[in-house]
């Protein structure tokens, strides 16, 4: 199973808002030895949301997805993942519970009579109304919670959280370690890398190449910088994966820039993960 992130919203696109979520979910992962495999950027369009669900249902892969939740106008999350699904919103018990707690805390707050059959907030209860068969994940900001369904394939699930990062990198948390604590640290990788001055990265290739086709457990990255006025123009060439493969690998690029008379500079290591 790959793990995607799926973040939705127009104020993403158009630069009103800044995303947050791509980096807080590499730490998550990150801390618990998992990687993000993927990661896609929708505006408010609920034809293009629900072809997207459409094809990431019947993948394998854990998805999870931010932003469109709500009741308002422009949220149509729930219903383009219903309408990728084939099936109707229902109103889930569970959430109707959370919602109306919500609803009179709220009003508590403000020293009020809470009305539950007030037009606003039965309103409000269309937050609840998910895709039928679909689980909730609690949301300990405002207990307003959020929606899970399970691919069509049978193996991973789709994760649906709110825009909001108070209320949505909790949710996650609570998704990766109640239902995945399984897969933590089950993969051991380590990373390696050195910084290339002034050399092509033409000239490298042949090298990197060799390196893939020695090592199957390695991959060779390789990211060029145009340099600035701290940085000379370099390349940051290394490779990751497999622990016992990574440092082979690793010497055969620093004896095959020795050949090329290469100017490099090693980089700090990144800490192993273990597997266990």
């Amino acid at each position: 199973m790959a793990i995607g992130l799926i973040i939705i919203g127009d104020e993403i696109l158009s630069g009103r808002r800044i995303d947050k979520h791509f980096p807080k979910v590499l730490e998550l992962l990150t801390a618990r030895g998992l990687q993000l495999s993927w990661a896609e950027y929708l505006g408010d369009d609920p034809q293009r949301i629900t072809a997207t669900f459409k094809r990431t249902l019947a993948s394998e892969d854990i998805v999870f997805c931010t932003g469109g939740i709500g009741a308002t106008p422009d949220d149509h999350t729930r219903q383009c993942v219903a309408a990728a699904m084939g099936v109707g919103l229902e109103l889930h018990p569970d959430a109707r519970i959370k919602i109306q707690e919500r609803i009179t805390d709220t009003a508590r707050e403000a020293g009020v009579v809470p009305n539950l059959e007030a037009p606003e907030n039965l309103h409000r209860l269309k937050m609840g109304e998910f895709p039928a068969g679909s689980s909730i994940i609690p949301n300990p900001y405002n207990k307003i919670p959020g929606f899970f369904v399970d691919n069509a394939s049978g193996v991973g699930a789709h994760y649906f959280a709110p825009g909001f990062p108070v209320m949505a990198w909790p949710m996650f948390e609570w998704v990766l370690d109640t239902r995945y604590a399984d897969l933590f640290h089950r993969q051991a990788w380590d990373e390696k890398a050195v910084l290339v001055f002034e050399t092509a990265e033409s000239a490298l290739t042949p090298l990197m190449e060799a390196i893939e086709a020695e090592f199957a457990e390695v991959k060779v990255f390789s990211l060029p910088h145009v340099g600035d006025e701290q940085t000379r123009r370099h390349i940051d060439l290394g490779v990751k994966g497999n622990p016992e493969q990574v440092v082979p690998a690793f010497q055969k690029m620093l004896a095959g820039l020795e050949l090329l008379k290469a100017e490099y500079q090693l980089l700090e290591p990144a800490q192993p993960t273990p597997r266990t």
